[in-house]
């Protein structure tokens, strides 16, 4: 028994230091994050500026070089119209090598039309070297009808009112010059994205230490003052003049801050799951809930889960889970409303949907698109951790999902909790087969 006097009652008190920790961890977590953040989108409008300037100016470059290239054309065309001409002329055959030799310089592919439509001169064809006459034709064709719908034709005057024409392709080189963008682009993208995958997984680790961290320092704090809580319990079981009911109530409180303790000690640690009834763990939870919640908030529960319903869970961190968003939703509608929690599972899913609804102040949709971001919070004394974590559980530890379903200023907000499904029929049909 514990004598009642100023010396030797058991007592514990948080020193106003710690609070003012608390906040101030809370801006640095706030500020790391909305940093790092910046500097993701700094990156990716670097890479973008970059891209479009390679764009830009490669565009340029090939427009010019398409310019070049045409010019080339229509000077093959000039010496075709004076050779055409002139046969007799001296000059001929140097005046046509020269011509050749500039259209082979530049790989431009080239069909001279005469005026009766046939092919009668082509230059930088691609042929094998065993092709007959009537492949080459028909290749010369192919080749034709493609350059038909690519540039207009340059016209060669051939006099007495006939007119050739010359039909040509984009050079190798300015065809590689066209795409090249394109594939330089994707070549940046694939950089950007896989650089933004490694500062991901570098922000994930160092995340997952400063929760590890903080966790279990947390339950360390919490080990002192629970001892003393223990011996506040002992002290009012041994007052005849106080109800034992007071004390048992206080005992449930201390079983729980000492789970609590246990769960931040185990942050960082792979969680043990284990085949759980949904509709029982929610149910009975809520019902603790509601006896430690001002008497002006009511839950109400819509279990529509088939009887024997499961999941893969771990007991502890999931009602962590659900305690985090109830309470929240307590704050949101400062003490006075209703919350409606609503189990499911659609004939059509593989998976357990769980609605924590308030009729609470709501939030905008950017406060929603951050509730899950560390150090966040709406609370002047709010860690922003809560939903954090919650989330960090149903997602990492249970493979399941944890979002804002839904939410509107003034009228309320939905979370919904998606967790793998599981019938225990299924569980003794397996546990069977194994066995035998």
């Amino acid at each position: 028994m514990i004598a009642e006097t100023p010396e030797n009652k058991p007592r514990f008190r948080l020193h106003p230091v710690a609070l003012l920790n608390s906040d101030r961890l809370r801006r640095s977590l706030v500020e790391t994050y909305e940093k790092k953040g910046n500097l993701k989108y700094a990156i990716g409008v670097i890479l973008l500026f970059l891209s479009i300037a390679s764009l830009v100016y490669t565009n340029d470059l090939v427009d010019k070089l398409e310019e070049r290239e045409e010019r080339e054309v229509r000077l093959f065309g000039e010496g075709l119209r004076y050779i055409i001409n002139s046969p007799d002329d001296e000059n001929f055959n140097v005046l046509m090598g020269f011509i050749q030799d500039a259209l082979n310089f530049y790989q431009i592919p080239a069909i001279y039309v005469d005026e009766n439509n046939f092919p009668s001169v082509f230059k930088n064809i691609p042929f094998s070297k065993n092709a007959s006459l009537r492949e080459k034709e028909r290749i010369v064709e192919a080749h034709l009808a493609k350059m038909k719908k690519e540039h207009p034709p340059v016209p060669v005057q051939i006099g007495e009112g006939k007119v050739g024409y010359i039909y040509y392709s984009n050079s190798f080189l300015l065809t590689q010059l066209r795409y090249y963008p394109f594939i330089q682009l994707s070549v940046m993208l694939l950089i950007g994205y896989l650089a933004y995958l490694a500062f991901s997984a570098a922000r994930k680790a160092e995340q997952n230490r400063v929760w590890v961290g903080l966790a279990k320092e947390t339950a360390h704090q919490l080990g002192t003052p629970l001892s003393s809580l223990m011996a506040w319990v002992e002290y009012f079981r041994s007052d005849p003049n106080i109800d034992s009911s007071i004390a048992d109530e206080i005992e449930k409180d201390v079983v729980r801050l000492e789970m609590i303790t246990t769960r931040f000690s185990n942050i960082g640690s792979v969680p043990t799951l284990k085949q759980e009834p949904v509709s029982v763990i929610v149910t009975s939870f809520i019902t603790y809930l509601q006896k430690r919640v001002s008497s002006k908030v009511h839950f109400h529960i819509h279990d529509q889960l088939a009887e024997g319903q499961t999941a893969l869970l771990n007991k502890n961190l999931f009602e962590w889970v659900v305690e985090n968003i109830c309470k929240n939703a307590v704050d949101a509608m400062a003490g006075i409303g209703e919350i409606h929690v609503t189990l499911q599972a659609p004939p059509s899913s593989k998976e357990i949907l769980i609605d924590i609804t308030d009729n609470g102040k709501g939030m905008t949709k950017a406060n929603a698109n951050k509730i899950f971001n560390p150090g966040f919070s709406t609370k002047k004394r709010g860690w922003g951790l809560g939903l954090t974590l919650a989330k960090r559980i149903i997602e990492d530890y249970h493979g399941g999902k944890l979002f804002v379903k839904s939410s509107e200023v003034g009228k309320g907000t939905t979370f919904r909790i998606m967790i793998p499904a599981k019938i225990m029929e299924e569980i003794v049909v397996v546990n069977q087969d194994t066995d035998s």
